[in-house]
């Protein structure tokens, strides 16, 4: 696992590909990040100017570490292209 410095911006990436293993847009692409103060928040493409598309499947999100332990995210899509996938960082309280 990761682990970042609190108040660093924490760039996650999601990748979506069909079965041959090429690049492909889903139909809906969602980002969600659940931060160690339990707070969930999720962002939809082409909606939330924070899920952002930087090539053909690939999506990103800049995460805040502002608060000090696991973060949680998630990278998911519905219809064509359909699929999911998750990851985790931890941010560590700083000295000063």
């Amino acid at each position: 696992m990761a682990t970042y410095d609190k108040g660093d911006l924490v760039r996650v990436t999601g990748t979506f590909t069909n079965a041959a293993g090429t690049a492909i847009d889903p139909t809906v692409v969602k980002f969600q990040v659940l931060n160690p103060a339990g707070t969930t928040t999720t962002y939809t493409y082409g909606v939330d100017a924070a899920l952002v598309k930087s090539a053909v499947g690939v999506y990103y999100a800049d995460i805040s570490a502002d608060v000090t332990g696991i973060y949680y995210y998630r990278f998911y899509s519905t219809g064509t292209g359909q699929a999911a996938d998750e990851g985790q960082f931890t941010s560590d309280e700083s000295r000063f």
